[in-house]
């Protein structure tokens, strides 16, 4: 297995890469943004996205935006391969992109919004903390691309102030350049679960009113 920075010799896996999201998105029930074969090339021309190939077999894909100009980065589409599930894959790849945006994009703030418990807890042992959605980048572009989850009427009820989504936020003003990854801390999967919970009790509940 080899986590690899995506390139132009990549392209032929955008279509996969896509499908695989709308996959996952469907079987998992929640808001995954969608992406077009396109949009995917993009990130691989830019080389601001790493791939997961088995040989020649794609296994798994992350990549970065760029926000507010270079000042926020987020690490988006993360996404494994169903015959690779269940091996830490996802952390691999979720370390790899996040050292990638460290050495593209050093001042800039890494976030992300996710429903995933386990990519909360991914984040959570790189050193991103919870944090409200007015941390995060403000720039109309990102949340923009929210128009395809189906969790977006939540967000726009809210006026963009909170979602099913949790954002998460890493500072390279709080956590030092040259800070290594550290053994990851412990982390409560409870209460994530608890905040999870929680807000789809709320949203929800108001959605069916």
């Amino acid at each position: 297995m080899k986590i690899v920075i995506a390139n132009t010799s990549h392209f032929k896996y955008a279509q996969i890469i896509c499908d695989t999201i709308g996959e996952s998105a469907k079987v998992r029930g929640t808001g995954i943004a969608k992406r077009t074969p396109e949009y995917i090339q993009k990130k691989l021309e830019n080389g601001n996205a790493v791939i997961a190939l088995d040989g020649d077999k794609f296994a798994g894909f992350c990549y970065i935006e760029v926000w507010g100009h270079e000042k926020f980065v987020a690490n988006s589409g993360l996404i494994v391969h169903p015959d690779y599930r269940n091996q830490g894959l996802a952390k691999k790849i979720k370390k790899a992109v996040f050292n990638l945006s460290k050495e593209k994009f050093p001042d800039a703030k890494i976030f992300g919004i996710t429903t995933g418990l386990a990519v909360m807890k991914i984040n959570y042992e790189l050193g991103y903390k919870p944090v409200t959605f007015s941390e995060l980048t403000d720039d109309p572009e990102f949340w923009k691309g929210c128009q395809t989850c189906k969790n977006f009427d939540i967000l726009t009820r809210t006026e963009r102030k909170m979602c099913l989504c949790t954002g998460m936020l890493h500072d390279p003003k709080v956590a030092p350049k040259e800070q290594k990854i550290q053994e990851p801390e412990k982390v409560n999967s409870k209460a994530f679960q608890r905040l999870k919970k929680i807000k789809e009790q709320l949203f929800l509940k108001k959605k069916q009113k």
